[in-house]
């Protein structure tokens, strides 16, 4: 055995044993809440009431809904058929492998052995609001995530036949994932592009045959019932319509300037996403889109904003330290952890509070405006 190889196992030791006694001490706060209300929808489903009627009281947000498309829903229903103990455990279980695999696409090639690499990158990241709080709520955001970068970091380097399912699989499941054949068609991959656009139009015309009355309800009302996803001006959504809407609050924000605010932004975005791509740094590419992608949508959880891990693997190779070490601080220090997922604007309010409820908008610009490419970014070609 080398002899660094104690000296690694130690390390990875120490850096578990601190990342596990911080999420032991930060605690379930969400008791897996929004887990609980598609296990709830999909059962209501499967009793043979109308799948977006589900209604849930909520003590902060009035009355919840299942607001995923009815793609979601199919593929949920058989887990739901399940004890919740049970669901729970798989959605956990498959939230942390996740976590992993997509982590060593991030970072490989290293040069370490994969175990110690994963080991001192990995735990650390479990810290990160984003990634607590879709462990806790019990969301899907990971899979989405593994489907984009098995088509961005896997699919195009290989130029493979089936690049772009993953996109459009994952914008059939949530529509957020849309971003990024945008991102195909401006980075000039025509065919994923193409794929992706295909996939989504066709899994869901699919699940319409299949759930007809589910699919009917959900494109032609509840898709367009923004309520249903919770008010806009509540500290958890960190887009900039969110900003505008706690910045405005009691009052609706300008819709025109929100307009004009996200179409400089999407282009701009996307501009940088090609320049990078170009540039042969994949990863920053992503990050740009996906950063891009929180900041447009009408509404954005803190649990969305998983680009901060693919930010911090760019700044930590080009050794910006400042610079990963603010970014990882607004990560675990987060938004909605130790100040509450109410509205922003209250009068007795101090300015700190106010400042911290948007505290990802300027990180995520920031990003947008300044994330470099590694001037010699890794291939990832092969798994």
């Amino acid at each position: 055995m080398p002899a660094s190889t104690p000296r690694r196992v130690a390390a990875v030791a120490a850096v578990t044993a601190v990342c596990a006694a911080a999420l032991f001490w930060y605690g379930d706060r969400h008791n897996y809440y929004d887990l609980r209300i598609y296990v709830s929808a999909i059962r209501w489903w499967t009793d043979g009431n109308p799948l977006y009627d589900y209604t849930q009281p909520d003590r902060v947000q009035g009355l919840l809904y299942f607001t995923y498309p009815p793609l979601a829903a199919v593929l949920m229903w058989p887990l739901a058929q399940l004890p919740l103990g049970a669901v729970i455990a798989v959605f956990t279980l498959g939230t942390v492998v996740a976590v992993f695999v997509t982590t060593w696409w991030l970072i490989r090639p290293a040069p370490v052995p994969a175990w110690f690499a994963l080991g001192v990158a990995v735990p650390p990241l479990f810290l990160l609001e984003p990634i607590r709080e879709t462990v806790t709520f019990g969301q899907i955001n990971m899979l989405l995530i593994v489907l984009i970068l098995a088509d961005l970091l896997i699919g195009v380097p290989r130029q493979a036949r089936w690049t772009g399912a993953g996109i459009g699989l994952a914008t059939a499941l949530k529509l957020y994932p849309g971003i990024f054949i945008l991102h195909l068609l401006a980075t000039r991959r025509w065919r994923a592009a193409a794929t992706a656009a295909a996939t989504a139009a066709g899994v869901t015309l699919l699940v319409a045959a299949v759930a007809p009355a589910a699919s009917w309800a959900f494109w032609t009302d509840a898709l367009w019932a923004t309520e249903r996803v919770g008010r806009t001006d509540y500290t958890g959504n960190q887009s900039l319509w969110g900003t505008l809407s706690r910045l405005a609050a009691p009052a609706e924000p300008s819709r025109l300037l929100w307009a004009v605010l996200v179409a400089l932004v999407l282009g701009y975005g996307l501009w940088r996403a090609a320049r990078l791509a170009a540039a042969g740094d994949e990863v920053a590419a992503l990050t740009v889109t996906g950063v891009t992608g929180a900041l447009i949508s009408p509404i954005t959880w803190a649990h969305h904003v998983w680009w901060f891990v693919p930010a911090l693997v760019v700044l930590v190779a080009l050794r910006r330290w400042l610079a990963a070490a603010l970014l990882y601080a607004v990560g675990v220090f987060g938004v909605v952890s130790f100040v509450d997922w109410g509205a922003a604007v209250r009068p007795d309010d101090p300015l700190w509070v106010q400042l911290v409820r948007s505290l990802y908008l300027p990180a995520l610009l920031g990003l947008l405006a300044f994330l470099p490419a590694r001037p010699e970014a890794p291939r990832n070609a092969r798994l």
